[in-house]
């Protein structure tokens, strides 16, 4: 029995300590703003910027898989927002990957840079030989999207601290279940929780999680200020989500592992980036700090015509942007300006029975 399936376990139950006899087993939407107040102390929730009762569910659960304080919030990017808004002042230096999300780097460019903030930017390769002298954070995204590249959270977490800055590690691609960045050294944890976390495509989560009690009370307040809160019924689908995410993760990365194996044969495919391969520059984290490659694989075809010819010709790839949903998706990402070819295609594999959708995929590479 692993850590990760203790984990999983006891997410599915973390509700029936506090349960008494005729109590829901699911928790209920709270959809409430305001809460009975006939004096402040010793109230558990007082207004619905604050907090509220769904929210402190799905709170519990993601901080079962962090193993450490977590707060919520409206989207993945509210939450690195929220992170870099509460580590950061005028006059200090960034570090940011320039091959990871893109709107990290709009973030910090268009809206950081301008508040006095030093904004410098690093391919996820070159992390390893960084000097971060006079840092303030270093954030980092690994596996890279769309890139796939990985770096040593803990070597670079450790070289971080000497230079006396913070870490904060973008866990998106792998979620809690399959690599623990704050084990590794990392101060906070952002995650998008729209992708596998939620894992059914219909709604916008995120979350930041951290063990050091004064940064993640500043992470709130940030929260409570800004107003970025989320709303009870979108609580309420991640919390559903969640209860399966250790199953889903299970198929979608095994299926994953088999495509990519039979994509690195196809004579039309380039390119291919899958950390679960062991001829991938990435393959060496698989089995450390990645426990295994994922589900989400890279690959080229000759042209950019050739690459939207495939995906609108298979039938079980959406073509859509996002990942780690039970559908499996498939785009063209140089068409939001990442740094990749043309035809470079980035497969989010789903829950789809694999014969079926490797057979559809073989189908449209024709």
């Amino acid at each position: 029995m692993t850590d990760s399936e203790t984990r999983a376990a006891r997410l599915l139950h973390h509700r029936k300590p506090g349960l008494v006899a005729g109590d829901p087993v699911v928790p209920p939407i709270t959809a409430s703003a305001t809460y009975h107040l006939p004096q402040v102390q010793g109230a558990p929730f007082v207004y619905g910027r604050n907090g509220m009762p769904t929210w402190e569910a799905v709170e519990a659960q993601l901080a079962l898989l962090e193993e450490a304080e977590c707060v919520s919030f409206p989207s993945g990017m509210a939450a690195i927002s929220a992170a870099l808004f509460a580590t950061l002042k005028a006059g200090d230096r960034l570090v940011i990957p320039s091959d990871g999300y893109y709107v990290t780097r709009i973030l910090s460019e268009g809206f950081l840079a301008p508040l006095g903030v030093t904004v410098v930017q690093l391919a996820t390769r070159d992390y390893a030989a960084a000097d971060f002298t006079g840092v303030a954070v270093v954030y980092l995204e690994t596996p890279s999207n769309p890139g796939l590249d990985v770096l040593d959270i803990a070597a670079v977490a450790a070289r971080a601290r000497a230079a006396e800055a913070r870490v904060i590690a973008d866990n998106t691609t792998m979620t809690p279940l399959l690599q623990r960045p704050l084990d590794l050294g990392a101060d906070l944890v952002v995650a998008a929780d729209t992708k596998a976390p939620a894992g059914h495509s219909d709604v916008l989560f995120g979350h930041v999680a951290g063990r050091d009690a004064a940064l993640m009370a500043r992470v709130s307040d940030w929260r409570r200020m800004a107003g970025v809160v989320p709303g009870p019924f979108e609580a309420f689908l991640v919390h559903r989500g969640l209860e399966t995410l250790e199953v889903r993760l299970e198929r979608m990365c095994a299926s994953a592992a088999l495509i990519a194996d039979r994509l690195a044969a196809h004579p039309k495919v380039r390119g291919l980036r899958y950390p679960g391969l062991p001829g991938d520059p990435s393959h060496g984290a698989v089995g450390g700090q990645m426990a295994n490659g994922g589900f989400l694989i890279g690959f080229e075809l000759a042209t950019e015509a050739e690459a939207e010819g495939f995906l609108a010709r298979c039938p079980l790839v959406e073509q859509t942007t996002s990942f780690g949903g039970t559908h499996t998706a498939g785009e063209r990402r140089a068409r939001w300006g990442d740094a990749v070819a043309e035809g470079f295609i980035r497969l989010s594999v789903g829950v789809e029975p694999v014969a079926p959708l490797w057979t559809a995929i073989g189908e449209a590479l024709g």
